[in-house]
Order: C-alpha cells, then structure tokens, then sequence
C-alpha cells in the first residue's frame, strides 16, 4: 500500500486541480505516481522532464530501444511499478520481454542502462566506447541523463511504495521475477 495518498482531483486546491488537468491533456491519465507527485507540483514537473528527455531519445533510439533502455533501469532497480510499465509496452509492442533479441548496437545501450542502475561510477571503459560508436556527444549525454530520470522515478515509486496503476495488473509478475 502506498505510504503516500493519491492526490485527488475533487479534494486538491485550486492550483493542484490546475496541475492535475495538465496531466490528464498531455497525458491522458494521472497515474498513480503522478497522483502521488501532485503533493509538490515543484517535485513533479522535476519528474515530469523524463518525458522531455523521451522526445528528445526517441528519434535516436527509437520507441523499442528507449523502453528497453528504461525495462533494463527498472529491473536493475527492482521497481516493480516502472517495470511493469515497461513490461506492458515491450508486451504491446508484441514482444515477450524474457526472449529479446538484440542487436550489437541496442545491447550497448540496454547494458548502459542496467550500469547506470547498478554502479553509474563503475561503466567500464569498453561499454563507453561501445556507445560512442553508435552515439554522438550530445546523444549520449542525452541518454544518460534520459537514464538518470528513470532511476528517479524507480526510486521514488519504491521508496514510497506507489501502488501499481490498476490498468497494469495483466502485465504483473511474480515479485521473485523482478530480481530475474
């Protein structure tokens, strides 16, 4: 259970109800983390930057690659809300998210990913020069940032215990499969 009530609509003050039909016209839906995150509008346009940095990945990534980079975050990270995000886009996108094929290139990112997660200060010299074959400067600092975000968000949904969205429990595992 949550450790932090959902912000909603009807009870929130003016400014908070403002905020909240914000997400809901360039989102579509307040999930569960955003809800959460409306306690500090301040907190949650931080968080809300991921979005950005989405945009800004997606032409060099890719929409598959991007959320597989995010997928190998939230494993690393055992949260279990983004990874079930995650998990019901790479399911959608009509893949099994055990049985990924990979290429050269979107293994050096995919391994990027889980570093960042794992040890961001242990990325080993040949990953890095892996990456700066495929990626420019700018890029990569893209990428790693775009990285960063999701870590923040795996953090604070687990630190807080955000309650998966209701839409995702068809795509739940078993908590042991998390750690896979």
């Amino acid at each position: 259970m949550s450790r932090i009530p959902l912000v909603r609509r009807e009870d929130a003050p003016p400014e908070i109800q403002a905020e909240y039909d914000t997400i809901v016209r360039e989102h579509g839906v307040v999930t569960n983390m955003k809800a959460t995150l409306l306690h500090s509008p301040t907190a949650l346009h931080a968080v809300l930057e991921w979005y950005t940095l989405f945009d800004r990945v997606k032409p060099v990534l890719g929409s598959r690659l991007a959320i597989l980079f995010c997928h190998a975050i939230s494993q690393e990270n055992a949260c279990e809300l983004c990874l079930t995000f995650m998990r019901r886009e790479i399911i959608d996108g009509g893949e099994d998210p055990a049985n990924i094929i990979l290429d050269e290139r979107e293994q050096a990112v995919v391994e990027f990913g889980r570093q960042l997660a794992a040890d961001a200060k242990r990325v080993p010299d040949a990953l890095y020069a892996h990456l700066a074959q495929h990626f420019t400067h700018a890029q990569i600092v893209d990428l790693t940032v775009f990285g960063a975000l999701m870590i923040v968000n795996n953090l604070f949904n687990s630190a807080l215990q955000v309650d998966l969205d209701e839409s995702l429990n068809t795509y739940r595992i078993q908590p042991e499969q998390i750690l896979a």
